[in-house]
């Protein structure tokens, strides 16, 4: 008998109305979602491994120049631009990350590359990129990087105009017929942030984690708090050492110290039976999901319908 498998992604989590984001934007939001989530779950369907999916899914948001990883980075104080991202495997436990990098297509399987290819799990800046023209990764100029939204919005942030600074994340976790867990995270960090700043993102345990015998999280929203509360692995340990159900663990992991540490805590969980939470404070999450053969579940909004048994 066929074994579940399981994919699920986020494109980050902002505070926008439907205003904001206006119908042309969110239809296109939608669509790559789906192209990301398809992307990871064509893997899994052909009995391939989950961390070649959550890999295949977040490439395809650094590709999508509407998601902050990649094409779609934001821009530091000085317009340069920096990508934080980390990968986990939760059959071995094995990781690796990557922060600070400038002209490398795609962190993700950059941090992949770190996984399987050194004996380090982190590297950074130009130590990390020369080990990706090592590897022979696509590189690409910081021209590539720089969209003219990005560039306006950069401005707009420097004149005090935005209420909220663009912080965006992408990631996915995915179950494979084998009972494997992965997660990814990838991101160009926070608008307007001073250069050499980095997120919980890279960081195994605080915006990525995963272990097969517990759960694969990935985070987004304020890296700072996130970084300090170590999201992604109280969530692991609520279950672990609680023993509390996804939902209950995703929950309390949502409001720990929150006396203490500010910002908002957004991220995405699977279990190894197959069960997702997606976790935000946020007026928005960007997305979806998809197990077995089932309709896909996509949504935006706290408010959307759609069918996905959770628990």
């Amino acid at each position: 008998m066929k074994k579940n498998f399981v994919i699920a992604i986020h494109g980050g989590a902002e505070n926008q109305s439907r205003e904001e984001l206006g119908e042309a934007k969110e239809a296109a939001y939608r669509h790559g979602l789906d192209n990301a989530l398809m992307a990871g779950w064509h893997i899994l369907e052909m009995g391939g491994s989950a961390i070649d999916a959550v890999e295949a899914a977040v490439k395809s948001m650094e590709n999508n120049q509407l998601f902050n990883a990649g094409r779609g980075g934001s821009l530091a104080k000085d317009e340069s631009i920096e990508f934080d991202a980390s990968i986990m495997d939760g059959k071995n436990m094995q990781a690796g990350a990557v922060s600070g990098v400038k002209h490398v297509k795609h962190p993700i399987t950059l941090a992949k590359t770190i996984m399987q290819r050194s004996p380090h799990v982190f590297l950074t800046s130009i130590g990390a990129e020369n080990f990706a023209r090592e590897q022979d990764l696509e590189m690409k100029s910081e021209e590539y990087f720089k969209t003219e939204e990005k560039i306006k919005s950069l401005k707009k942030a420097k004149k005090k105009e935005k209420d909220e600074l663009l912080k965006d994340t992408v990631g996915a976790v995915a179950l494979d017929m084998d009972g494997n867990l992965a997660a990814a995270t990838s991101t160009g960090g926070l608008e307007n942030q001073y250069p050499g700043r980095v997120g919980d993102s890279p960081i195994i345990g605080s915006g990525t984690y995963a272990n097969n015998e517990v759960v694969a999280v990935s985070c987004t929203g304020d890296g700072e708090g996130i970084m300090r509360a170590n999201v992604a692995h109280e969530v692991y340990a609520l279950m672990k050492y609680k023993n509390l159900s996804l939902k209950e663990a995703s929950q309390e992991a949502m409001t720990v110290y929150k006396d203490r540490i500010e910002g908002d805590r957004n991220f995405i969980a699977l279990d190894p039976e197959g069960n997702v939470e997606f976790s935000f404070e946020t007026a928005l999450m960007f997305r979806a999901c998809k197990k077995n053969n089932d309709p896909t579940y996509l949504a935006i909004w706290r408010d959307d319908t759609g069918e996905w048994d959770t628990e």
